[in-house]
C-alpha cells in the first residue's frame, strides 16, 4: 500500500509543508516503512520512531479516531448489511459521500484540539476520544 499507491501518490502533489502522522502500531513503524516516510515528509514525520514522537493519549489528535471510524461504522451498520458484498458496498458508499464541507468542520475541529493541547502545555488533555460528537450544521 505505501510503496504502490501511497509515496507514487505524494509525488503527485506538493508536500513541502504537508506533515504526517501516524499511530505507533508495529506494522507501521517498522524501519523500512519509517524509511521511507522520512524521505518523504523529512522531520514532518509525527509517528513513533520517527523525528517527532507520537503525544501520549494522542486519539484527541487523531481525525481517525475521533471521528471518521465512529461516523462510518454508524452508517454502514444502520442496514444490517448480512454479506461481505454489501458491507463492502457499505463501506465504499459512506466513504464516497463525505463531502468536503465535512472534511473542513473536521479540521476546524481538529484546529481546536491542538489549540487546546498547546494551552495545556501537553498535559492529558480533557477531551475523550469516544465522548467526542462533531455538527456538521
Amino acid at each position: 500500500m505505501i510503496t504502490n499507491f501511497f509515496i507514487p501518490e505524494l509525488n503527485n502533489h506538493d508536500v513541502q509543508e504537508l506533515w504526517f502522522q501516524q499511530d505507533g502500531a508495529t506494522c507501521h513503524t517498522a524501519r523500512a516503512i519509517i524509511d521511507l516516510l522520512k524521505d518523504a515528509f523529512g522531520d514532518r514525520l509525527i509517528s513513533r520512531f520517527g523525528p517527532v514522537n507520537w503525544p501520549p493519549r494522542s486519539c484527541d489528535l487523531t481525525p481517525l479516531d475521533y471521528f471518521l471510524w465512529g461516523y462510518v461504522k454508524s452508517l454502514v451498520y444502520a442496514d444490517k448489511p448480512q454479506t461481505l458484498d454489501h458491507l463492502e458496498e457499505n463501506i465504499r458508499r459512506v466513504i464516497a459521500d463525505i463531502r468536503p464541507q465535512m472534511l473542513e468542520k473536521v479540521i476546524e475541529n481538529w484546529m481546536s484540539r491542538l489549540d487546546d493541547i498547546r494551552a495545556s502545555r501537553g498535559q492529558k488533555s480533557y477531551l475523550k476520544c469516544n465522548a467526542t460528537r462533531l455538527s456538521f450544521e
